[in-house]
């Protein structure tokens, strides 16, 4: 089999189908198109993805063969070389599935930092503790995707240096400290009984087969099943320049929606923390800052981001949700997709969309299609205790239920008729089976953006993020809000619109949107 690299940036992208290249480089080479900053990239098709899996025999001699093909392509545009002493460029590794699976299949970045290209990223930026950033991150990437040790390890090695400075979080560390952790990262891997060479090319191409074997995992079968989407052939794997938010104060990384997707609302939703990646945004470990930060410390790319918002929802008629990266304060748009909301956000959104001339009456139906009108309702809740905690609104809606504070508890549970409160420190996709028995979920930390918020939209379920007042101790059974303990099968309430959470039981007052359902059915008689 020969394969057909797809190539976005140059002096040409041209389009290909979803089908072939996955929908997230589909969208990428649109946006490229329309003259949106994108960094380079090149795409590994779908077709490539059942033959790695399956380890068929041509199979790794045509991956070979593409990677080295694209990576001439990438350094030929970009004017770096991989693994470089002097302007090295290094790249991501991203897959992409004909249609959307947030966060459900694996990434790989910073690949090619090698030793040598953290001495060339110190010499092309002067800037050494962006360098060593770059490698501890490749090394973590690496080492939990690529050779499957246990993140948590990383994470020990990372929070025993954090207590050891005396700061607040990695993002505080200093150029030597950054270095020290590097080395740590290494060391963990060969405790681990790996061997870790310092070849890019090497490393590139585990990535991508990595990738490629994720379209397989157990979290990525549950969300097909769930999603109904068992009929998707595999992923695409997508190789991109890197752009780096983790560049310094006047960079960082977020994701935006054209529109709110819990509510419907007509403005942005954006999150962005500074000096990071994108993976600290979408994992949930962090929480981020909103737009009115973003306006305030780097406003021209604020002004960027709002611009290209507009733009795409123009292009794409429909609400978009898209991963950008700030480097030395110019913008850059690493994602765009159709983006997942709450039933009650797609009823809001296309009458809002017909109204506005956008779409038609037939096309705003089409995308109702997949929404139980009969069933949408807007609740309230009534409940005399004051709340005992305050998050920010991730999916809206409200929810009671008894605290579990795991996946395998959330579905014992459910598989008992009790509903379900998911408290967690903070969310993974690993916890999507835990989300489908939750009726809400509540977290510690993390944006409105992680991917795990977008799966919580997707399935209708109230998700509050970011309370900082919850601690969570999920092998101790317990959880406390403040001075507020909570034990496991403990009676909570949230208002997802608030972000207020309440203990007790509150009552649910449901109440039908009938207004916006007339509207519907006047769509449904022009229709017949």
């Amino acid at each position: 089999m020969s394969v057909q690299i797809a190539r976005i940036g140059g002096e040409t992208t041209p389009q290909h189908p979803a089908e072939t290249v996955g929908g997230k480089a589909a969208n990428l080479a649109r946006m490229a198109a329309l003259g949106l900053p994108v960094p380079p990239a090149f795409v590994l098709p779908i077709s490539l993805c059942a033959a790695t899996a399956s380890g068929e025999a041509d199979a790794a001699r045509d991956l070979a063969a593409a990677l080295a093909e694209g990576m001439q392509f990438l350094e030929q545009t970009t004017g770096k070389t991989f693994g470089d002493r002097r302007r090295p460029l290094l790249v991501s590794v991203r897959s992409g599935a004909a249609r959307s699976m947030p966060g459900m299949l694996d990434t790989v970045l910073d690949v090619g930092c090698s030793l040598p290209a953290v001495q060339g990223l110190v010499r092309a930026t002067g800037h050494p503790r962006f360098a060593y950033d770059c490698r501890r991150r490749f090394l973590e990437s690496y080492g939990t995707v690529v050779l499957g040790i246990d993140r948590g390890k990383f994470a020990e090695a990372r929070d025993a240096l954090v207590a050891a400075e005396h700061v607040d979080s990695d993002s505080a560390l200093d150029c030597d400290a950054l270095e020290h952790l590097a080395h740590t990262y290494e060391s963990v891997i060969e405790d681990d009984g790996q061997a870790l060479s310092d070849d890019p090319m090497e490393h590139l191409t585990s990535a991508a087969e990595a990738v490629f074997h994720s379209w397989t995992s157990e979290r990525a079968r549950t969300y097909r099943k769930l999603q109904h989407l068992e009929d998707l052939r595999g992923t695409a794997v997508t190789v991109q320049a890197m752009v780096f938010g983790n560049a310094g104060g006047a960079s960082g990384a977020g994701v935006a929606f054209s529109r709110d997707p819990s509510t419907g609302a007509a403005s942005p939703v954006i999150d962005v923390l500074f000096d990071s990646q994108g993976e600290d945004v979408v994992s949930g470990d962090h929480t981020p800052e909103n737009d009115e930060a973003l306006a305030r410390c780097l406003p021209e790319a604020a002004d960027a981001l709002r611009a290209a918002l507009r733009r795409l929802e123009d292009a794409f008629t429909d609400v978009q949700d898209v991963e950008f990266t700030i480097e030395n304060g110019k913008l850059w748009l690493l994602q765009t997709r159709a983006a997942k909301r709450t039933p009650r956000a797609a009823l809001r959104l296309a009458i809002d969309f017909v109204k506005e001339g956008r779409i038609t009456p037939a096309e705003g139906l089409s995308r109702l299609d997949d929404v139980d009108l009969r069933a949408l309702v807007n609740k309230r809740l009534m409940i005399a205790a004051a709340p005992v905690g305050h998050g920010t609104c991730a999916s809206s809606g409200i929810a009671v239920g008894r605290a579990a504070f795991d996946s395998d508890t959330a579905s014992s549970f459910a598989d008992a008729a009790q509903p379900v409160i998911l408290v967690r420190p903070d969310t993974t996709t690993a916890d999507v089976a835990g989300f489908a028995s939750a009726a809400g979920i509540v977290t510690a930390v993390g944006g409105r953006t992680a991917h795990a918020a977008l799966v919580a939209r997707q399935m209708g379920k109230p998700c509050i993020v970011g309370c900082t007042s919850l601690s969570v101790e999920p092998a101790g059974r317990v959880a406390r809000l403040g001075t507020t303990t909570i034990s496991e099968g403990n009676w909570l309430s949230i208002d997802g619109d608030a972000g207020a959470i309440y203990l007790g039981r509150g009552e649910v007052v449901s109440e039908r949107p009938d207004a916006e359902l007339a509207e519907v059915e006047r769509w449904r008689a022009v229709a017949a």
